[in-house]
C-alpha cells in the first residue's frame, strides 16, 4: 500500500500572503503543497478582453453557486442580503497568485506611527484600535526584500512623513510618466503641497523570465501578459516551482481543517468534480484572503474548539478592516499647457499622490492616489449613452457623443485611502441558512464603518479637489463613501501578545495550534491609509524566516 504523503508545509491560498512562504521554504529544501481554489493561468492566458475579465469575469466563481452575504445598517436596523442579488462580487481573483494578478500595483509602505496608532492618537470612542505587537523596524528589511525580489519600481520622494529606508533607491528605475504629471507637479508647487511619486509593483526592466512593462494601460482588473506586474505567481511561484519542492493542487476548495487540541492534522478540500480529498502536513499556513480565512476557521469548529478553529479567544472574524475613502474625478481637454498629442498619450502612468496629510496633529489622515480613468472602452462608452437631459441617444447622435468624449477629453481620477477604524460592527460570521454549492455555510460580512473614516476621507478629498482645480480640471466630481472596497480586505485574525484578545502571536502563529499560521492580511490590527498588499508580502517573508528557523 502506497504511503500517504505528509508535506512539510501546506499553504491554503496562493496570493501575496502565501507565495513568499512557498518561495522561501522550497528554496530551503522543504516539501510544500499549495491548495488553490482557482485554476492556473499564465501570461499567455491573459488578454485585454473587457467582456471576459471585467464585465463577466472569468476569474471568479459564479455568484449563484458561491457567494457571500452582506449586512448593512439601513433604516436603523441591520439588513442581510446575498451578493447574487446585487452582483456585489467579493471574490477578488480565484486563480494561482490570487488577486495579486489583478491589482493595479500602487505600493505604499506603512510608516512607524502606523504600528502604534493607539499610543499616538489615543483610543477613539467606539473603536477597537490597538497597537501592533511589532514595530516598523521589524518589517523594514522585508519591505526592502519585496522591492528586490517581487519587484517595485519608483523614485523615492523625500517629504515630512517619509518612512526610514535601509536603501536609498528602489530596486527598479521609475516607470515612464504621462505628460499630465507636469500639470500636477506645477499645481502642487503653487499650492505648497508635495508631489509624491508613487512606487509601483510593476517592473520597468526585464527580470529573469519576466518582461518589463509595455504600457498597455490595462492594469487594474487584468492579468499581465508580460509578467511585469509583480503578482505572486509571476514574481515568486514560478521560481518556487523550479526547485521541484513545490506541488500545486489547483481547483482545490478547502472547506475544513481538522485538529486535535494542540495541532492541525489535515485539510479537507473539494476537487472541481466535488470529490473530497485530504492533505496532511507538519505545518499549515492559511492565506485565503481575510474574509475566506475567517470563514474556514469558523466552519472548522470541533469538540476542542466549538466556536471555530483557533478561536479560544472568540476573536476569529472580529475587527475586519478594509480601507475607507472614495473617489473623485475631473475632465481635461487640450490647452496651452498640454496639447492634444500630449493629453492623449496612451499607456503611460501618472504615478502621483498626495501624502502631506498622512498624519495630522488631531487625527490620522491618509493617502490620495491620482490615476487616469481605467481604459475599459465598453464601460466608458456606456457612460455616454444619454444626453445632458438624461435622454437615451441612438444612431448618429450616440455615435457622435461617444466619439466626442473619447477624442476630446480625458478623465483623471483620485482615490482616497484612509484607515478603516476597527469596531464591533465590522466582522465576519457564518450562517447555516446560506450555503454554497458544496453545502458549506458562506461568509457573512457585516459592514459597520466608524464615522471617523468618512470625516477623514472628506478632509482629504478637499485637498485633492484643490489640485484638480489648480490643474485646470473641469466637471469635478467627488464621492466619498462609508462602504468599503471589497478587494482590500484585512483583519479578522489579528495578532497580539495577549491570547485572550488576539488570534495569533507576533509571528502570526495561532495561540491555540502551534502548527497553524495565518499569513494573509487577516493578522493586521489596523491597515494604514494605503492598500495592504506590500505589507502582506513583507510580513509573509517575515513569517517564512520564522518557520524556517523552527523547522530547521
Amino acid at each position: 500500500m502506497e504511503k500517504l504523503m505528509v508535506y512539510d508545509i501546506c499553504i491554503i491560498g496562493s496570493g501575496a500572503g502565501a507565495a513568499p512562504i512557498a518561495y522561501e521554504l522550497t528554496k530551503a529544501g522543504k516539501k510544500v503543497v499549495i491548495l488553490e481554489k482557482g485554476s492556473i493561468y499564465t501570461e499567455n492566458d491573459f488578454s485585454k478582453d473587457e467582456l471576459a475579465f471585467v464585465r463577466k469575469s472569468v476569474l471568479t466563481p459564479n455568484l449563484k453557486e458561491q457567494y457571500h452575504t452582506i449586512e448593512e445598517f439601513v433604516n436603523k436596523k441591520w439588513v442581510k442580503f446575498p451578493t447574487y442579488e446585487t452582483a456585489w462580487n467579493w471574490w477578488n481573483g480565484s486563480l494561482l497568485g490570487g488577486s495579486s494578478n489583478l491589482m493595479s500595483g500602487y505600493f505604499h509602505r506603512l510608516k512607524p506611527k502606523d504600528f502604534k496608532l493607539k499610543s499616538v492618537y489615543g483610543k477613539i470612542k467606539n473603536s477597537n484600535i490597538v497597537d501592533w505587537p511589532i514595530s516598523y523596524d521589524d518589517l523594514e528589511k522585508y519591505y526592502t526584500k519585496v522591492e528586490e525580489v517581487v519587484g517595485v519600481s519608483g523614485e523615492v520622494t523625500n517629504y515630512k512623513h517619509q518612512e526610514p529606508r535601509s536603501k536609498q533607491n528602489y530596486a527598479f528605475k521609475p516607470l515612464q510618466e504621462h505628460p499630465i504629471t507636469k500639470l500636477f507637479d506645477n499645481a502642487c508647487e503653487e499650492l505648497g503641497y508635495t508631489s509624491y511619486k508613487v512606487p509601483r509593483a510593476i517592473i520597468s526592466e526585464d527580470k529573469n523570465h519576466r518582461k518589463s512593462c509595455y504600457y498597455s494601460n490595462f492594469c487594474g482588473s487584468y492579468g499581465c501578459s508580460s509578467g511585469a506586474k509583480s503578482s505572486a505567481r509571476a514574481s515568486l511561484l514560478v521560481d518556487a516551482l523550479k526547485t521541484n519542492n513545490l506541488t500545486i493542487k489547483a481547483n482545490a476548495f478547502v472547506y475544513k481543517l481538522n485538529s486535535n487540541k494542540s495541532k492541525v492534522t489535515k485539510a479537507y478540500y473539494y476537487t472541481k468534480n466535488k470529490k473530497t480529498q485530504t492533505i496532511q502536513a507538519k505545518i499549515f499556513v492559511l492565506a485565503a484572503q481575510a474574509v475566506e480565512t475567517s470563514r474556514l476557521l469558523l466552519n472548522s469548529k470541533n469538540s476542542f474548539y466549538p466556536d471555530g478553529l483557533a478561536n479560544s479567544s472568540k476573536q476569529v472574524g472580529k475587527n475586519m478592516i478594509f480601507t475607507g475613502g472614495g473617489i473623485g474625478s475631473a475632465e481635461f481637454s487640450e490647452n496651452e499647457k498640454l496639447n492634444h498629442e500630449e493629453l492623449f498619450t496612451q499607456g503611460l502612468f501618472v504615478n502621483r499622490a498626495l501624502k502631506d496629510w498622512y498624519y495630522t496633529s488631531k487625527f490620522k489622515g491618509g493617502t490620495i492616489d491620482f490615476l487616469f480613468d481605467h481604459a475599459n472602452p465598453i464601460r466608458k462608452a456606456n457612460l455616454y449613452k444619454k444626453d445632458g437631459e438624461d435622454n437615451f441617444l441612438f444612431g448618429e447622435a450616440l455615435q457622435e457623443n461617444i466619439y466626442k468624449n473619447f477624442t476630446q477629453k480625458r478623465v483623471l481620477n483620485f482615490e482616497v485611502f484612509t484607515d478603516w477604524t476597527p469596531n464591533d460592527n465590522c466582522f465576519v460570521s457564518v450562517d447555516e441558512k446560506y450555503k454554497d454549492k458544496y453545502g458549506i455555510p458562506v461568509a457573512n460580512i457585516r459592514i459597520g464603518a466608524h464615522k471617523q473614516d468618512l470625516e477623514a476621507a472628506n478632509f482629504l478629498a478637499l485637498k485633492a479637489k484643490k489640485v484638480l482645480v489648480k490643474m485646470g480640471g473641469k466637471n469635478i466630481k467627488v464621492n466619498m463613501s462609508a462602504l468599503p472596497s471589497q478587494n482590500l480586505q484585512a483583519g479578522g485574525c489579528r495578532f497580539g501578545n495577549n491570547k485572550k484578545s488576539s488570534v495569533l502571536n507576533k509571528y502570526c502563529q495561532s495561540h491555540d495550534l502551534k502548527n497553524l499560521f495565518v499569513s494573509d492580511g487577516s493578522f493586521m490590527p489596523t491597515g494604514g491609509s494605503v492598500p495592504h498588499t506590500w505589507t502582506i508580502y513583507a510580513n509573509s517573508f517575515r513569517i517564512a524566516d520564522y518557520i524556517k528557523a523552527i523547522v530547521s
